[in-house]
């Protein structure tokens, strides 16, 4: 059975409450054991480790990272989480403002079995460089 929207509503703010932990294993709790996410087409992270160390990935390259729910969509147990991020790159202190979204099929007990990521890297790359 489906969630209902409020059941994924309120997921959807404790997966933004786990971003703005800054700890990654309360973003990998947000996915089932075997969950993954794919960003941008690139390679797929699998595993709550996994997702944790994404997780660290961004963590580690955007000080006082914030995740801001933008617009939540709901189909069943399909889900677009409509997102943007702030902070500061660490390379280069300059500011970020980054929007993306994540499309989510949720696994029986309501965590994440698979998302897909999207944001803009040419856009994040400009910003990044203060362009």
């Amino acid at each position: 059975m489906a969630p209902t929207a409020d059941q994924v509503s309120t997921f959807a703010r404790t997966y933004e409450a786990a971003w703005n932990s800054g700890d990654p294993a309360q973003v990998a709790a947000c996915y089932s054991p075997d969950g993954r996410i794919v960003i941008n087409r690139g390679q797929p992270w699998g595993g709550r480790a996994r997702v944790a160390e994404m997780a660290a990935g961004f963590y580690a390259d955007v000080n006082d990272m914030r995740v801001i729910l933008d617009d939540l969509r709901i189909a069943g147990t399909h889900v677009a989480f409509i997102w943007t991020f702030t902070g500061r790159h660490a390379g280069t202190g300059n500011p970020l403002d980054v929007k993306g979204w994540e499309e989510w099929d949720l696994a029986a007990d309501g965590t994440i079995e698979a998302s897909k990521g999207w944001f803009d890297p040419e856009d994040y790359a400009r910003q990044v460089a203060g362009q």
